[in-house]
Order: structure tokens, then C-alpha cells, then sequence
């Protein structure tokens, strides 16, 4: 860089002293630009413009230490977003295409018709280890009668009405419907509140009605209604009229259930907490058998424990001893121990360097760390089994409290 005159000295000495002082620093780049040096020239007004960025002068002076005189730096040129689009066309598929959306959301493609009905699948009631009693259950109030429809005309048993599991959470009962729907060689139709629930007003009550013509276009089609208290919560105590419009939609389809629009569309709904479910929906013809769901005997904790430890490397486990100490741990309880299992054998050879199986030693201190889930909710059960027990709707509830000495 050429040495600096006397006055150009002296102005860098001012503007260094002052260094918010825009003339000044102006003055400097123009006597910069005028002997030639515009790439100090463009510094300096650089520093300008952060200190005053509308300033007009110094925007002008930019322009001509770029090169372009009396006119702002001509903007760069735009994106070509079509030839962009062009040379990604085949990797990467259209997007934001289609038309606007509606305002009232009636083409909210999200919708119920939108879902996907999962084919008949394999699991079935023999897959669900232990759980007798429940299999019974499901064999005499769903099962037998429609196995055999010439006993069914025989003693007049009517199809009409659906099935509700209840139960402490993590015991199965979404795997249970899955299994009944094996059963009967039906499709399976999983809804659940966020399926349903939109926010223009109308669009769930349509949404309902589309889940179950859906079921009937795939009939023979089990249509299973997850968390049903938060789809049937009580109308009394929904404040929000679109619930309860929800609701009474439910109603009108469940009446529909033994019509022959609705020939071979079965209805399973689950839910945690069956007393904040609305009453109209366990009404006869409705939603009328009620299977309780507890967690698993020791059977079922046996299968679930080989399961979940089929493709784990282990040596001398003891499942006999195992599913002793487990007792009253739900099916999630037994998956999230035997994680914890692997979790301590793996970390243990990660520190030693040297791989180990999982042992009975992993297994019995992961037992010991896992809190039954279900424990929360027998807490609240025990107060609707003691005091809104009305009509022996919950008995099964209360001889299994009274079994367990909890009641």
C-alpha cells in the first residue's frame, strides 16, 4: 500500500480518535478514492455504513468505489429456481404442488379416508401368552358366536354392540385387538383422538363417520377406538361443544352396528379409565361387553420374557425364578427390564473390554429397580371399585383387589 500524504496521515489520526464520527470517516474515503485507492476507500465507508446504514453519501460513495458511478452496486442476479428444479427433478419429487387449501379444511387431506387399514394379520389369541381368563371372556361374548352363526340363529344371540378392554396401562390391549381381528380374519383400523379431533367445526364428526364407512368398505374390518375416554370423554363434563358433537356421532354409528350396512364391521375400544367415559356409550347394543385387562399372570409373564429375550445373547436364566419375582409388573415393565438387563451387560463389557452374556445377576437387579407401572392406577381403581360401583359394573375389578389385598 502507497505511503500516506500528510493530510491523509492526519485524517486517519482524526477518524481513529473518533471513530463514530461518519463525515469524517466520508471525507477520509474520498480523499482515498480520489488518489486512486478504492480498496481502502470501500473499508472506510464499510465502517461508515455500520455507523449509519441509510446514510446517502456514503452509499453513493460505495457505489463508486465499486465501480459503478453515481448508481447503488448492481444486485446480484436472481436464482434460476427452474433450472434448479430441473437437475434435482429426478431425485427429489415435487413438492407444494397441489392447490390452496380450503379455509374450512373440507380437503385436509389428513382426514379419516386417508387412513390405512392394515390386512389381516397373523397374531393370533394362542400368540397372547397366559390370560386365560380373558381368552375365555373374548371366546363367549365376541368369539363363539360368530364362529357359528347356525348356534347364533339357534338361541337368537345378537351381534349388536361392541367390546371395551380397560385396564392399567402397558398390559395389552391394543395387542389383544390385534389378535381378535386374527381371529376373525378381519382387516384392523386403528383410531385414536388426534385421527378424529380437527379443529373446523363439522370436520370431526365427518372424520368419525368416514372411519367407519372406511370399515365397511373393508369389511370384514375390526375397527379399534384407542383411549376411548379421550374420544367418548363424558358429554356432562365437556365443555366444548364440538366434543360433544364427537361424541353423539360415536353414538350414531355404534346404533349402527348390527345393520346391514354395517355386516362385518366389529367394533374393540380401549381405554385406562372407563369411568370417564360417557355412560350413553356402554349402554346396551353400544359398547355393552366389558373385559377387565390386568397385568400379566405368571404364563404371561413367562412368554413375554422369552420374548423379549429370544435375540439377546444370555446364559443360565432362570425363567422359572424370574417370573416369581416379577409379579405385578405390566407388560411394558417386563420389556423396559429386560432393556435395563442388556443395558448393564453391555456397559459392563464396554468398561472391561471383554463381551459377557446376560445373566440371571443383570436380570434379578434390573427387577429390583423397576417400579410397577400399574401400581398408579390400582390406586385410583380402588376408589371407583369401593364407592361408584354401581350396578356390579366393576366386580371383576373388586374381586381381583380383594384377591391382591389391596381393597
Amino acid at each position: 500500500m502507497p505511503d500516506d500524504s500528510p493530510l491523509l496521515q492526519s485524517l486517519r489520526t482524526a477518524v481513529a480518535a473518533a471513530p463514530a464520527d461518519v463525515p469524517l470517516r466520508l471525507h477520509l474515503a474520498e480523499l482515498l478514492l480520489d488518489a486512486g485507492r478504492s480498496q481502502d476507500a470501500v473499508a472506510e465507508v464499510a465502517v461508515a455504513l455500520q455507523h449509519a446504514p441509510g446514510d446517502a453519501r456514503a452509499r453513493d460513495l460505495m457505489a463508486r468505489a465499486m465501480g459503478v458511478p453515481g448508481q447503488p452496486p448492481a444486485p446480484r442476479p436472481g436464482f434460476d429456481w427452474k433450472a434448479a428444479e430441473q437437475q434435482v427433478g429426478d431425485v427429489v419429487p415435487p413438492r407444494f404442488v397441489e392447490a390452496p387449501a380450503r379455509a374450512d379444511g373440507q380437503d385436509d387431506p389428513g382426514g379419516a379416508d386417508a387412513f390405512d387399514v392394515e390386512r389381516p394379520g397373523t397374531v393370533r389369541l394362542a400368540d397372547v401368552g397366559g390370560m386365560q381368563d380373558v381368552k375365555d371372556r373374548l371366546e363367549a361374548a365376541f368369539l363363539a358366536p360368530l364362529r357359528n352363526p347356525e348356534l347364533r340363529k339357534l338361541y337368537g344371540k345378537s351381534l349388536r354392540g361392541g367390546l371395551l378392554l380397560y385396564g392399567p396401562p402397558g398390559c395389552g390391549k391394543t395387542f389383544i385387538a390385534r389378535a381378535v381381528a386374527g381371529e376373525l380374519g378381519a382387516a384392523f383400523l386403528s383410531v385414536s383422538v388426534n385421527d378424529v379431533l380437527d379443529m373446523w367445526i363439522g370436520n370431526s364428526e365427518r372424520n368419525m363417520h368416514e372411519v367407519f364407512q372406511t370399515a365397511r368398505r373393508q369389511a370384514p374390518c375390526v375397527v379399534f377406538l384407542d383411549e376411548l375416554d379421550a374420544l367418548g370423554a363424558k358429554r356432562s363434563r365437556t365443555a366444548h361443544s364440538g366434543m360433544r358433537n364427537t361424541v353423539n356421532q360415536l353414538l350414531t354409528e355404534l346404533d349402527g352396528i348390527d345393520a346391514a350396512a354395517n355386516e362385518g364391521v366389529f367394533v374393540l375400544a380401549a381405554t385406562n379409565v372407563p369411568w370417564d367415559v360417557d355412560n350413553a356409550l356402554r349402554r346396551p347394543g353400544r359398547l355393552d361387553r366389558t373385559i377387565l385387562v390386568l397385568p400379566p399372570d405368571g404364563p404371561a409373564r413367562e412368554a413375554i420374557l422369552r420374548y423379549h429375550l429370544r435375540d439377546r445373547p444370555i446364559e443360565n436364566v432362570d425363567l422359572g425364578k424370574l417370573v416369581k419375582v416379577t409379579d405385578g409388573l405390566s407388560g411394558a415393565d417386563l420389556a423396559h427390564l429386560c432393556e435395563a438387563a442388556a443395558e448393564r451387560a453391555l456397559l459392563d463389557s464396554a468398561r472391561t473390554g471383554t463381551v459377557r452374556l446376560i445373566g440371571m445377576k443383570d436380570l434379578l437387579a434390573a427387577a429390583k429397580d423397576v417400579v410397577p407401572s400399574a401400581e398408579p392406577w390400582f390406586a385410583s381403581a380402588r376408589n371407583v371399585a369401593m364407592f361408584a360401583n354401581e350396578g356390579g359394573m366393576y366386580d371383576d375389578l373388586v374381586a381381583y383387589l380383594k384377591k391382591r389385598r389391596k381393597l
